[in-house]
């Protein structure tokens, strides 16, 4: 792995839900493999804080629910830490969701993103519309963090690339991660007007597995299948300019069908 001057700045946006810790565990995966800083940031909404009238009473009941808070985010992460030697820096703010994340955005200035996932037909990260608003308002990586098949820290990821080539892949930690990655690196390509489709190639020159696909609704349906079968537990997926020059890129529907459809990780590649 090559190391860094100055690591790459992770920020997880946590609800502190039950997927916090698998959240953590595979940001922690990806923080080892490209030699990551890990930041946890939690908004707590207004209306869960203060549910007394006075002001003597609301004062109170702030300054317990940030007692309350600290501890629980110290309960959560103080076990992961120990557990794989990394320090997990953390913040939270009371507040409003979007207002707070773009603020602590702006002044953490990450480089990846990460955000979990519980449910596998609907993106629900955070609140609604939450992951709409983050990958608008974030041009850098994202890491959507799966709810199945995880990918463990100190353990090699199965990889998959979709509609890209390895080598193209608009991450500007792309060889880190392809560095720790099992081999053959599996790519997946959904191509209009196909001559061949479902067709695989082997290149032994590059150590890949090419899967080509006639790209419809079936195909993007049929995404998770396919995942499956190759154990693909993080599928890389460039939704930057780099796409553009792809036949067969993928638009703001199917990809939001295929971040919606799909359990295991997703790397989404800088806009």
């Amino acid at each position: 792995m090559t190391q860094k001057n100055h690591p790459y700045k992770i920020l997880v946006l946590s609800d502190l839900k039950g997927s916090t810790d698998s959240t953590l565990k595979s940001t922690v995966s990806l923080a080892k493999m490209i030699n990551g800083s890990i930041h946890l940031f939690h908004v707590k909404k207004p209306t869960q804080i203060v549910e007394r009238d006075n002001q003597l009473s609301a004062k109170r009941s702030i300054n317990e629910k940030y007692t309350a808070t600290d501890n629980k985010i110290q309960n959560i992460i103080a076990p992961i830490s120990k557990e794989y030697g990394v320090d997990i820096n953390y913040n939270f703010a009371f507040g409003n969701l979007k207002n707070e994340m773009s603020k602590y955005i702006q002044e953490l200035q990450p480089d990846i993103i990460v955000l979990g996932k519980r449910k596998p037909k609907r993106i629900k990260l955070l609140g609604d519309k939450i992951a709409d608003f983050i990958l608008k308002e974030h041009k850098g990586v994202i890491l959507i963090a799966g709810s199945e098949n995880h990918i463990e820290p100190n353990q090699q990821v199965s990889l998959g690339v979709l509609n890209s080539q390895n080598d193209s892949l608009n991450v500007a930690f792309a060889k880190d991660l392809f560095a720790n990655s099992q081999t053959p690196l599996k790519v997946f390509k959904f191509v209009k007007n196909v001559t061949s489709p479902n067709k695989t190639e082997v290149n032994l020159d590059t150590n890949t597995v090419e899967y080509v696909f006639e790209r419809n609704d079936n195909t993007l349906n049929n995404l998770p299948n396919y995942l499956s079968k190759n154990n693909i537990n993080l599928l890389c997926i460039d939704r930057g300019a780099k796409q553009s020059k792809i036949k067969g890129n993928l638009n703001k529907s199917e990809l939001n069908d295929i971040i919606s459809n799909n359990t295991i990780s997703l790397l989404l590649s800088s806009n």
